[in-house]
């Protein structure tokens, strides 16, 4: 085991990206990060144990719902800095409640989310009780979303100036995103709008696109 985990291309926070995958169906679960010693947890106990950056410690799948992972192997890949973990679920991966994390389409995110926000912000003018979203925070405080954007795209930036990983670079990229849509959405701009715009740009040449710009300044 001890040379395995010396084999790991584990990144500058000694960290690698981890994946659950259903032994039975092929399903991917949920994706972690783990570190050598969430690892080194999975090998013995055979439940899946990830690293949690935010709270810096370990935890396994299932600790507070018993919807544990059952690994049954696990698998580096050709680069030996991503992990499998290929397990049987003792029931929903997901929070939701459903099988796995992985149950949105991709062509269809962007669009459900911007519903989502949108939905938050139509709520705005309703009074709340308890803890509000990230989201409704967000719409309530235009410094805390500025900030926001601001941190998150120097987050991404640091992913090359830090040599991380591409999971990083995606996972900031989201963030990035994310928090780009909830100012659009403040501003009334729908995603279609910006994809209209990329679409123009990608037809014809840069010089092209500047003259354009230009002459509606």
């Amino acid at each position: 085991v001890e040379t395995v985990l010396d084999s790991v291309k584990w990144d500058n926070r000694g960290l690698a990206v981890a994946i659950a995958q259903n032994v039975d169906t092929g399903a991917i679960l949920m994706q972690g990060f783990a570190n050598r010693e969430a690892v080194a947890t999975t090998v013995s106990s055979r439940k899946a144990t990830f690293y949690s950056r935010s709270r810096s410690m370990l935890w396994t799948k299932g600790e507070t719902s018993n919807n544990f992972i059952n690994v049954h192997d696990i698998f580096l890949d050709c680069d030996r800095d991503s992990i499998i973990y290929l397990g049987k679920p003792d029931g929903p991966t997901c929070h939701t409640g459903s099988e796995t994390c992985y149950y949105t389409p991709v062509f269809d995110l962007l669009e459900n989310q911007q519903s989502t926000i949108a939905q938050r912000k139509g709520e705005l003018e309703v009074p709340q009780s308890g803890k509000p979203s990230w989201t409704r925070r967000l719409l309530l405080d235009e410094k805390l979303l500025c900030s926001k954007i601001r941190e998150e795209a120097d987050e991404l930036c640091r992913t090359l100036e830090d040599n991380e990983d591409k999971p990083r670079a995606a996972s900031e990229m989201a963030d990035v995103l994310y928090h780009a849509m909830v100012l659009l959405a403040l501003k009334d701009v729908k995603m279609e709008e910006v994809l209209d715009i990329l679409r123009r740009r990608f037809s014809q040449s840069g010089i092209e696109e500047k003259r354009s710009r230009n002459s509606q300044s």
